[in-house]
């Protein structure tokens, strides 16, 4: 593999304190940002929100954008837009409060007939999605956070030790706080979308702390004689230019998504973005130094 840095030598574990700090203030952003959901202070997408939703079949294909750009001209906000292109069809939801059911299809109808009248179409369905509804999508998300978590933990401390399975819980809870807490901060709509970009954050940040973990273990197992914090050090540095490289590739591929992959995809990237900077952030100032901390003075060679 490229090597980005030649030899590096940094003393990662010496700044964990700061990085405690700085994590302190993502995490509490995070758990603001859950109480904000709970208590209905945040913004909250249709999915668990409630509203309305009406899908219309189109004779003939027609761009997302446009009729983005006809609802926005309109003096509409607030809504989702989804497409099936292989059916010719259309879906629209909008946030509960604005307009009744009846009001919201007889809208959406009154404003494609005028801006497309050469494309006609028929409504497929109308749908009202209800309180209930939304309050069972937030505790089915809170809930598979939850289920995702347990099974990190399981996962990694069967694969290395119990101390390794909290210190990749505690990063991979920690990146899904901070991305949520800044989506928060921005205003940014809490979705389904945005559910399924934290749990795809999870699985990077996994990913790259378990690649950490195991250079870690591989050195413990030949320097057990060195102290943890040193074993430690070397490791992530062995390991730099990799994390780099992938989380780099990583990047590049969610930025050319948050710039060219239109309106549906772009909080889907922005949370890949952040995820990814923060997710490599967590994997050598987090995961590590929270193994360390549970440590103590304990032996760290697996027997």
């Amino acid at each position: 593999m490229i090597e980005l840095i030649k030899k590096p030598n940094i003393d990662f574990l010496g700044k964990r304190y700061i990085a405690f700090v700085f994590s302190g203030l993502l995490s509490f952003l995070g758990l603001w940002a859950v109480v904000g959901i709970y208590t209905g202070g945040a913004n909250l997408g249709i999915d668990f929100a409630g509203g309305s939703s009406v899908q219309l079949k189109f004779e003939n294909s027609i761009p997302l954008h446009d009729i983005r750009k006809a609802f926005e001209e309109k003096g509409i906000k607030d809504f989702d837009l989804q497409d099936l292109p292989t059916e010719n069809k259309i879906l629209v939801r909008m946030k509960k409060g604005e307009f009744t059911m009846g009001e919201f299809a007889g809208k959406v109808v009154t404003i494609l007939e005028e801006k497309f009248p050469q494309n006609k179409f028929v409504i497929d369905s109308t749908t009202e999605i209800g309180p209930k509804v939304g309050g069972k999508l937030r505790r089915d998300a809170l809930v598979a956070i939850i289920v995702a978590t347990i099974g990190i933990l399981i996962y990694v401390a069967f694969r290395f030790q119990f101390r390794f399975g909290i210190g990749a819980t505690v990063a991979t809870f920690h990146d899904v706080l901070a991305v949520l807490g800044v989506f928060y901060v921005m205003g940014k709509e809490i979705n389904l979308i945005l559910i399924t970009a934290l749990l795809t954050i999870a699985g990077y940040s996994l990913t790259d702390t378990v690649v950490v973990f195991d250079r870690i273990r591989e050195n413990l197992r030949t320097k057990h004689k060195e102290p943890a914090v040193a074993v430690m050090n070397l490791s992530i540095n062995e390991v730099l230019s990799r994390t780099i490289i992938t989380s780099t590739t990583v990047l590049l591929t969610s930025i050319a998504l948050f710039f060219f992959g239109g309106e549906v995809l772009h909080d889907f990237s922005l949370a890949m973005i952040m995820g990814v900077v923060i997710g490599t952030y967590s994997s050598i100032f987090v995961a590590s130094p929270i193994v360390l901390l549970w440590k103590g003075k304990m032996t760290f060679a697996k027997k």
